[in-house]
């Protein structure tokens, strides 16, 4: 058997166990509530893993992996942020979202967003939320199919339209079985599935380098004097400032993304959402351990590669052929935990964010579906017509999105309430912002897509601030 003829069948067996807990899982979905959100019944290792996962998408195998490659240390910066995000989201803000959504029922984040305002601010405020949130995530999930095709296409060389159209034939048909149930599982066994490549990558790319000394001579030679150094007190000054910004930037982003929060919603109590929250950082410290490692041994090595298909060229080169299958499965996985999550997020969106409602429990839930797939067609169409680096895409959705729901969620959470225009108001000023700083160019580009967004839009809510 061939080494793509093994990484072939590994991939095969993957994919009919997603199907089969998509099958299993479309048992419990009998209403809109478990379609979308479990029926608030997640256990703390899925909720905590599946959470992971679909925060830590291609960008991070692929995306993270080519930075810290290309520019070095400087590209750590992005660390803080992740972290700082996981626990902003659990620790902070997780208590009141799952207690509130326990007690009133709540099946989107946008219900707890707009829970006790005006029925035609709230029909309005959903509206533009659904916008928003379909906006975002059709480049978003974009970007994941791209990944699914770099993939397909350097392993099997086939091309780049059959392997996004495999990909996401599969992601759609798991999660119409499912819904909730079946993204949330699928994405706690990707999770696991993708600590592993991103432990055996590293090990097996650090050994050929020559351990962590070879990798350091080997840079110390021939990578440019800022890309491996740091030294003085001006340099951790400016490490401080990187990991200031790398909060605010990247971290404060995680409060407003819903496909995350929704983790938070789902989890069963108090005491699971707290054991969740030490699994997504003891998974993320491993993962990104791992990922760091993999890219400075790639360089040392003078891995060829192209930025973003660094990960599984390493693991071709590398690794045995069934565990280059592992990990081509991983770089998948990754994906997969983001696109599941993507897609019920904007079909809940559509069909329960914008004010849709349906006598029957089932014309919800097949309005759920449609949605979820005219979302995964006009994402394919974007991925097949409109290729972009998948880091970028990925930045532009998260950081658009953390800027329209982030300040007014995160404002209410530590008990800010504001009237409900201004929440509305915050919430267009923040994404327009954000978009609009994103189509800029020059040096303040980033400062007004990451930091005035917030800014102003924290501003507005404390302006509309009601008094208790």
């Amino acid at each position: 058997m061939t080494a793509n003829q093994t990484i072939l069948v590994t991939l095969v067996f993957y994919k009919v166990m997603l199907l089969a807990i998509g099958f299993w899982a479309s048992r419990r979905v009998n209403d809109h509530s478990d379609f979308f959100l479990a029926g608030q019944g997640l256990g703390p290792l899925t909720a905590g893993l599946s959470y992971a996962a679909s925060t830590s998408s291609a960008w991070v195998l692929l995306g993270f992996t080519g930075a810290v490659y290309a520019k070095g240390l400087v590209a750590l910066w992005l660390l803080p942020g992740i972290f700082g995000g996981y626990m902003l989201t659990w620790l902070l803000m997780g208590k009141k979202i799952n207690t509130e959504t326990s007690d009133k029922g709540h099946i989107t984040i946008i219900d707890f967003l707009t829970d006790g305002f005006s029925s035609g601010l709230k029909r309005i405020t959903g509206l533009v939320s659904a916008f928003m949130i379909l906006f975002c995530f059709i480049f978003y999930i974009s970007s994941q199919f791209q990944a699914a095709g770099n993939a397909f296409t350097s392993i099997f060389g086939i091309s780049a339209t059959k392997a996004v159209l495999i990909g996401a034939v599969i992601i759609v048909i798991y999660c119409l079985l499912g819904g909730f149930w079946a993204a949330s599982i699928t994405d706690a066994v990707q999770a696991v599935v993708m600590m592993t490549a991103c432990i055996l990558v590293p090990l097996a790319i650090l050994s050929a380098a020559g351990g962590f000394s070879g990798v350091s001579t080997a840079l110390s030679e021939s990578a440019p004097p800022d890309y491996f150094h740091w030294s003085g007190q001006g340099a951790w000054n400016m490490v401080a400032i990187g990991v200031a910004l790398g909060f605010i930037g990247v971290g404060l982003g995680a409060a407003g993304q819903p496909q995350l929060l929704n983790r938070i919603m789902a989890v069963k109590n108090d005491r699971s959402r707290k054991i969740a929250a030490a699994i997504t950082i003891g998974w993320g410290v491993i993962i990104f351990s791992g990922l760091v490692t993999l890219a400075f041994a790639a360089r040392a090595l003078n891995l060829e590669a192209g930025g973003e298909k660094i990960f599984f060229v390493a693991a071709k080169n590398y690794l045995p052929p069934v565990i280059a299958g592992i990990v081509l499965a991983a770089v998948l996985s990754a994906v997969m935990s983001t696109v599941d999550s993507l897609l019920l997020a904007a079909a809940s969106a559509i069909s329960h964010d914008s004010g849709m409602r349906f006598k029957a429990p089932k014309s919800s839930l097949l309005a759920g579906r449609l949605s979820m797939i005219a979302v995964a067609v006009l994402a394919v169409l974007l991925t097949l017509y409109l290729p972009k680096d998948i880091f970028s895409r990925v930045l532009f959705a998260w950081v658009a999105l953390g800027a329209a729901f982030g300040p007014s969620l995160l404002l209410k959470c530590l008990g800010i309430q504001s009237k409900d225009v201004f929440v509305l108001i915050a919430i267009i000023a923040g994404f327009v912002i954000a978009v609009s700083g994103y189509n800029m160019t020059g040096p303040w580009a980033g400062m007004v897509e990451k930091y005035l967004s917030w800014i102003v839009g924290v501003s507005i809510l404390l302006a509309g601030r009601t008094q208790k």
